[in-house]
């Protein structure tokens, strides 16, 4: 039997990372680790995905960083989101419950 899929479903991550950053700064290890802990350990994320994610959302303004100790006195990356990536925020999460109710009742038929 192959082994369960732990994938971020795809095109989800950049949403995930700005539902975590909602919430609080963080940095990138944070994230994942929340990511991880909230779904149960459904989800996985990759380290390299979660960089470029990272790049992206910087470039287009919906996250801003800068570099702080962490609580284990460690120097990191954290992460804000912005006004812009909240917006983008509600506009992803009202499309993916849309889609998720689909998917729902595409099931059910």
């Amino acid at each position: 039997m192959p082994a369960e899929n732990t994938d971020v479903v795809h095109g989800t991550l950049d949403m995930l990372i700005l539902k975590s950053l909602s919430l609080e700064p963080m940095h990138a290890f944070g994230i994942a680790r929340r990511i991880e802990q909230v779904s149960r350990d459904v989800f996985r994320v990759n380290p390299g995905s979660l960089l470029l994610a990272f790049r992206r959302l910087e470039g287009e303004g919906t996250v801003t960083s800068e570099w702080r100790d962490t609580e284990s006195n460690r120097r990191a990356k954290y992460y804000r989101i912005t006004a812009k990536g909240r917006r983008r925020l509600e506009s992803e999460q009202r499309d993916w419950e849309r889609r998720v109710a689909a998917i729902g009742r595409l099931l059910e038929a």
